[in-house]
């Protein structure tokens, strides 16, 4: 008696395997979507971040002097770092780089020292950029500046194109998943349409019969989510053993919202699935469910 049962149940168990694989599938690349729009965000805001506004300081200017308007700048707004370079650490600098030293035949320094901005991620634009360098022009000892504008803008260019194109994607992946889950939730619940009918022949009520499918939507939504959340773990640690770096760009956040997203997506697109589904077999009659 026991085979049998064991036997009777092994088909319900397949479906139900089946039914955890197809949706885990879905979720990870629906995970990989999310995962990759909040890195791209903070790709965005760490290029930003890096692009230098070079200020050249007249040769009049003390290192008193210098440090004096470095601690100015920490408190603008739009200044998220700030370095000060001296002349000899300029020189130093330029003479390892070109391998020989001009002061040598010049009998002088000809480096000046100067301070390198680097601006938080919303100021790095073209219209902050200018009135920021308006502003700082005017300050004394301030003898010119410098940044890359063409590289600014092809930055930001680049970065507003890669957002929307994901942005897009994310999109149409939602509507993707929501329809193969669906379609993988309603042959599930096909092949029980007339255990449905039956139940309902026998009067219990539609909450009733609804119950146990919900029941399983939420257990496979929650299975495929964790193995979802594992592979795209595995992933990510995979990726940071490849380039240490990415650690700049990927923190416990990114992950975070990711595995919350995963797991969301896996139940409430599981059990809405389910719970149309078993009120489209509610609504039909017997001789309706020989015809599909």
């Amino acid at each position: 008696m026991g085979r049998k049962n064991k036997k009777a149940r092994s088909p319900r168990g397949l479906q139900v395997v089946t039914l955890c694989i197809s949706t885990m599938l879905v979720l990870v690349l629906l995970g990989m979507v999310v995962f990759s729009i909040l890195t791209a965000r903070n790709l965005s805001t760490y290029v930003k971040e890096n692009l230098t506004v070079t200020v050249m300081l007249s040769d009049d200017a003390s290192v008193n002097d210098a440090h004096m308007m470095c601690r100015n700048l920490y408190h603008r707004p739009y200044a998220h770092n700030i370095d000060y370079i001296s002349k000899e650490q300029a020189q130093r600098e330029q003479v390892a780089a070109m391998g020989s030293d001009p002061s040598e035949f010049l009998g002088f320094n000809p480096f000046s020292a100067t301070i390198e901005i680097q601006m938080k991620s919303e100021y790095a634009c073209r219209d902050s950029l200018v009135w920021i360098t308006k502003e700082i022009a005017k300050m004394p000892l301030v003898t010119d500046i410098a940044y890359q504008e063409d590289l600014t803008d092809m930055v930001n260019d680049n970065l507003n194109k890669v957002n929307l194109v994901m942005l897009v994607l994310a999109v149409l992946l939602t509507c993707v998943s929501f329809s193969l889950i669906n379609n993988t939730v309603r042959l599930g619940i096909y092949s029980r349409r007339f255990a449905i009918h039956t139940m309902k022949l026998v009067g219990a009520s539609w909450g009733f019969i609804r119950r146990p499918f919900m029941r399983d939507a939420l257990m496979v939504g929650l299975i495929a989510a964790f193995l979802a959340c594992l592979i795209l773990g595995g992933g990510a640690y995979a990726l940071y053993q490849y380039e240490p770096n990415l650690i700049l760009v990927i923190s416990w956040v990114e992950l975070a919202i990711t595995a919350t997203a995963v797991v969301l997506f896996g139940v409430v697109i599981t059990m809405v699935c389910s719970y149309f589904c078993v009120n489209r077999f509610l609504n039909m009659s017997a001789g309706d469910l020989y015809k599909i």
